[in-house]
């Protein structure tokens, strides 16, 4: 069973690897996305650090519910990824891009928190074109990047980096992953790490 689960994680990273852009652009018009252009690779300094317990927060979500990390403790691991803005190239492809990894995140009895400082009629409008998403959408949009800042990834221009944290049902911090502001993450990293959880 467990090398069943493991094949079909693999299979479902090299299908995300080898169509995931293609899916996520055939859904959201070109013309609707903004390019930021080149930016610093990473521009903020972490203030957490694996093995400390993960800051609590309460979130509006799209969906219309405010949701807590405390209500995950004792429960499920969470994923928290935090991406810089709605509407731009690499971020309307990352969020998508889970949906195609859902089954990692179901046998390792995860949750997936996104975050972006966008508003919430934003992250509305957003996610019905990138396609419907499984996870919750959050907004730390006010106070700005509130909980960006908490995390230590909040940049001076007004956005979050691309970041993930994966934090244990003791809501200990056991993963962090701040990568360059310009790329797409790689969803493997984030898939092993899951999977050691399991361990």
């Amino acid at each position: 069973m467990r090398n069943s689960a493991k094949l079909s994680a693999a299979l479902l990273i090299l299908l995300f690897s080898l169509w995931g852009p293609t899916l996520v652009f055939s859904q959201v018009s070109k013309k609707d996305i903004y390019d930021l252009g080149r930016l610093k690779p990473i521009d903020s300094v972490l203030k957490v650090k694996v093995g400390e317990p993960a800051p609590d927060f309460v979130l509006p979500s799209v969906s219309g519910k405010k949701i807590s990390l405390s209500q995950f403790v004792g429960e499920k691991n969470v994923v928290l990824s935090f991406v810089p803005a709605a509407f731009t190239p690499v971020c309307s492809q990352q969020f998508p891009g889970y949906n195609i990894v859902k089954d990692v995140f179901d046998e390792t009895d995860t949750v997936l928190l996104g975050i972006t400082v966008d508003n919430i009629p934003t992250l509305h409008a957003w996610t019905r074109q990138i396609g419907t998403v499984w996870f919750h959408v959050l907004s730390d949009f006010w106070p700005h990047g509130a909980v960006a800042k908490k995390y230590g990834v909040f940049r001076p221009a007004g956005y979050t980096e691309r970041a993930v944290f994966i934090i244990d049902k003791a809501g200990i911090i056991r993963f962090i992953q701040v990568s360059d502001i310009n790329k797409k993450p790689d969803p493997k990293v984030c898939a092993l790490e899951l999977k050691k959880l399991e361990k």
